[in-house]
């Protein structure tokens, strides 16, 4: 088996549970460090810092879809979205006026 995968820190795999206040409430969102650090590239990507990021993702799935459940996973699938632009692309977020 390729070493690309277990030589992975154990430090980069831990979870990390950060408090942001999405809607006017404060919340807490446990995920991998790796992820939170790709989150922080994809924020600066778009020029926002990470909780101004956090709140117009979440503001823009509630005008999408009424709801964000799961908002965890979608943090986890927009870092992988991230990766699948070779990060270099700016991905659309629309932010509220």
């Amino acid at each position: 088996m390729c070493h690309v995968f277990s030589g992975i820190p154990m430090a980069e795999y831990e979870s990390e549970t950060r408090s942001v206040r999405l809607a006017g409430y404060s919340t807490s969102i446990r995920l991998e460090v790796m992820y939170w650090r790709v989150l922080e590239d994809l924020a600066q990507a778009q020029g926002m810092t990470l909780p101004r990021f956090l709140t117009a993702l979440y503001d823009e799935v509630l005008e999408l879809h009424g709801e964000a459940r799961n908002f965890a996973s979608l943090l986890r699938c927009a870092c992988l979205r991230f990766a699948e632009t070779g990060r270099t692309t700016t991905l659309p977020v629309r932010v509220a006026a």
